[in-house]
């Protein structure tokens, strides 16, 4: 969700411990002013609100985004990110710790994905070269027979 934002004219000079505003945190992290709107409507990301009611984020919001950003590319669900980033300290960017914490626990699901992606990929010539989507041998529509233990008849929308 790379953003397409015009430099602003007038940069204001930050301090250190200055909330950014939504326009700063999307263009210091190339996530779309939308976007960053959709993860604070899901829970993902909080801001506070100035005087006149625009949005503030603390800068530890720059590494809670990368968090979320890796996460998504490495395919996990945004529920998931969600439920994870709740056990993290409020208002506090994300640690190195933290991050480690985060990353062993999504780590078997990427590993188990990708052991399906390849095991998809080296039998899909295979699959191509018989074309039977067998129900019942095939080991890419019915991989270990598992849909057996469901019963007689059609378990697979088309």
């Amino acid at each position: 969700m790379a953003s397409n934002l015009k430099p602003t004219p007038v940069e204001r000079k930050l301090r250190a411990r200055d909330p950014l505003t939504v326009g700063e945190v999307s263009a210091r992290s190339g996530i779309a002013v939308s976007a960053l709107h959709f993860y604070e409507s899901k829970g993902l990301i909080a801001s506070t609100r100035s005087a006149g009611n625009q949005r503030r984020y603390a800068r530890g919001i720059l590494r809670r985004l990368a968090v979320i950003r890796v996460a998504q590319r490495m395919g996990v669900p945004l529920g998931v990110i969600a439920q994870a980033l709740e056990q993290l300290p409020k208002g506090k960017a994300p640690t190195v710790a933290d991050w480690r914490r985060l990353s062993a626990a999504w780590r078997d699901d990427l590993d188990a994905r990708i052991q399906t992606l390849t095991m998809l990929r080296d039998q899909l010539d295979g699959c191509i070269g018989c074309g039977c989507l067998s129900l019942r041998a095939c080991p890419l529509r019915n991989p270990q027979d598992i849909m057996a233990t469901q019963g007689p008849g059609a378990h697979v929308g088309g």
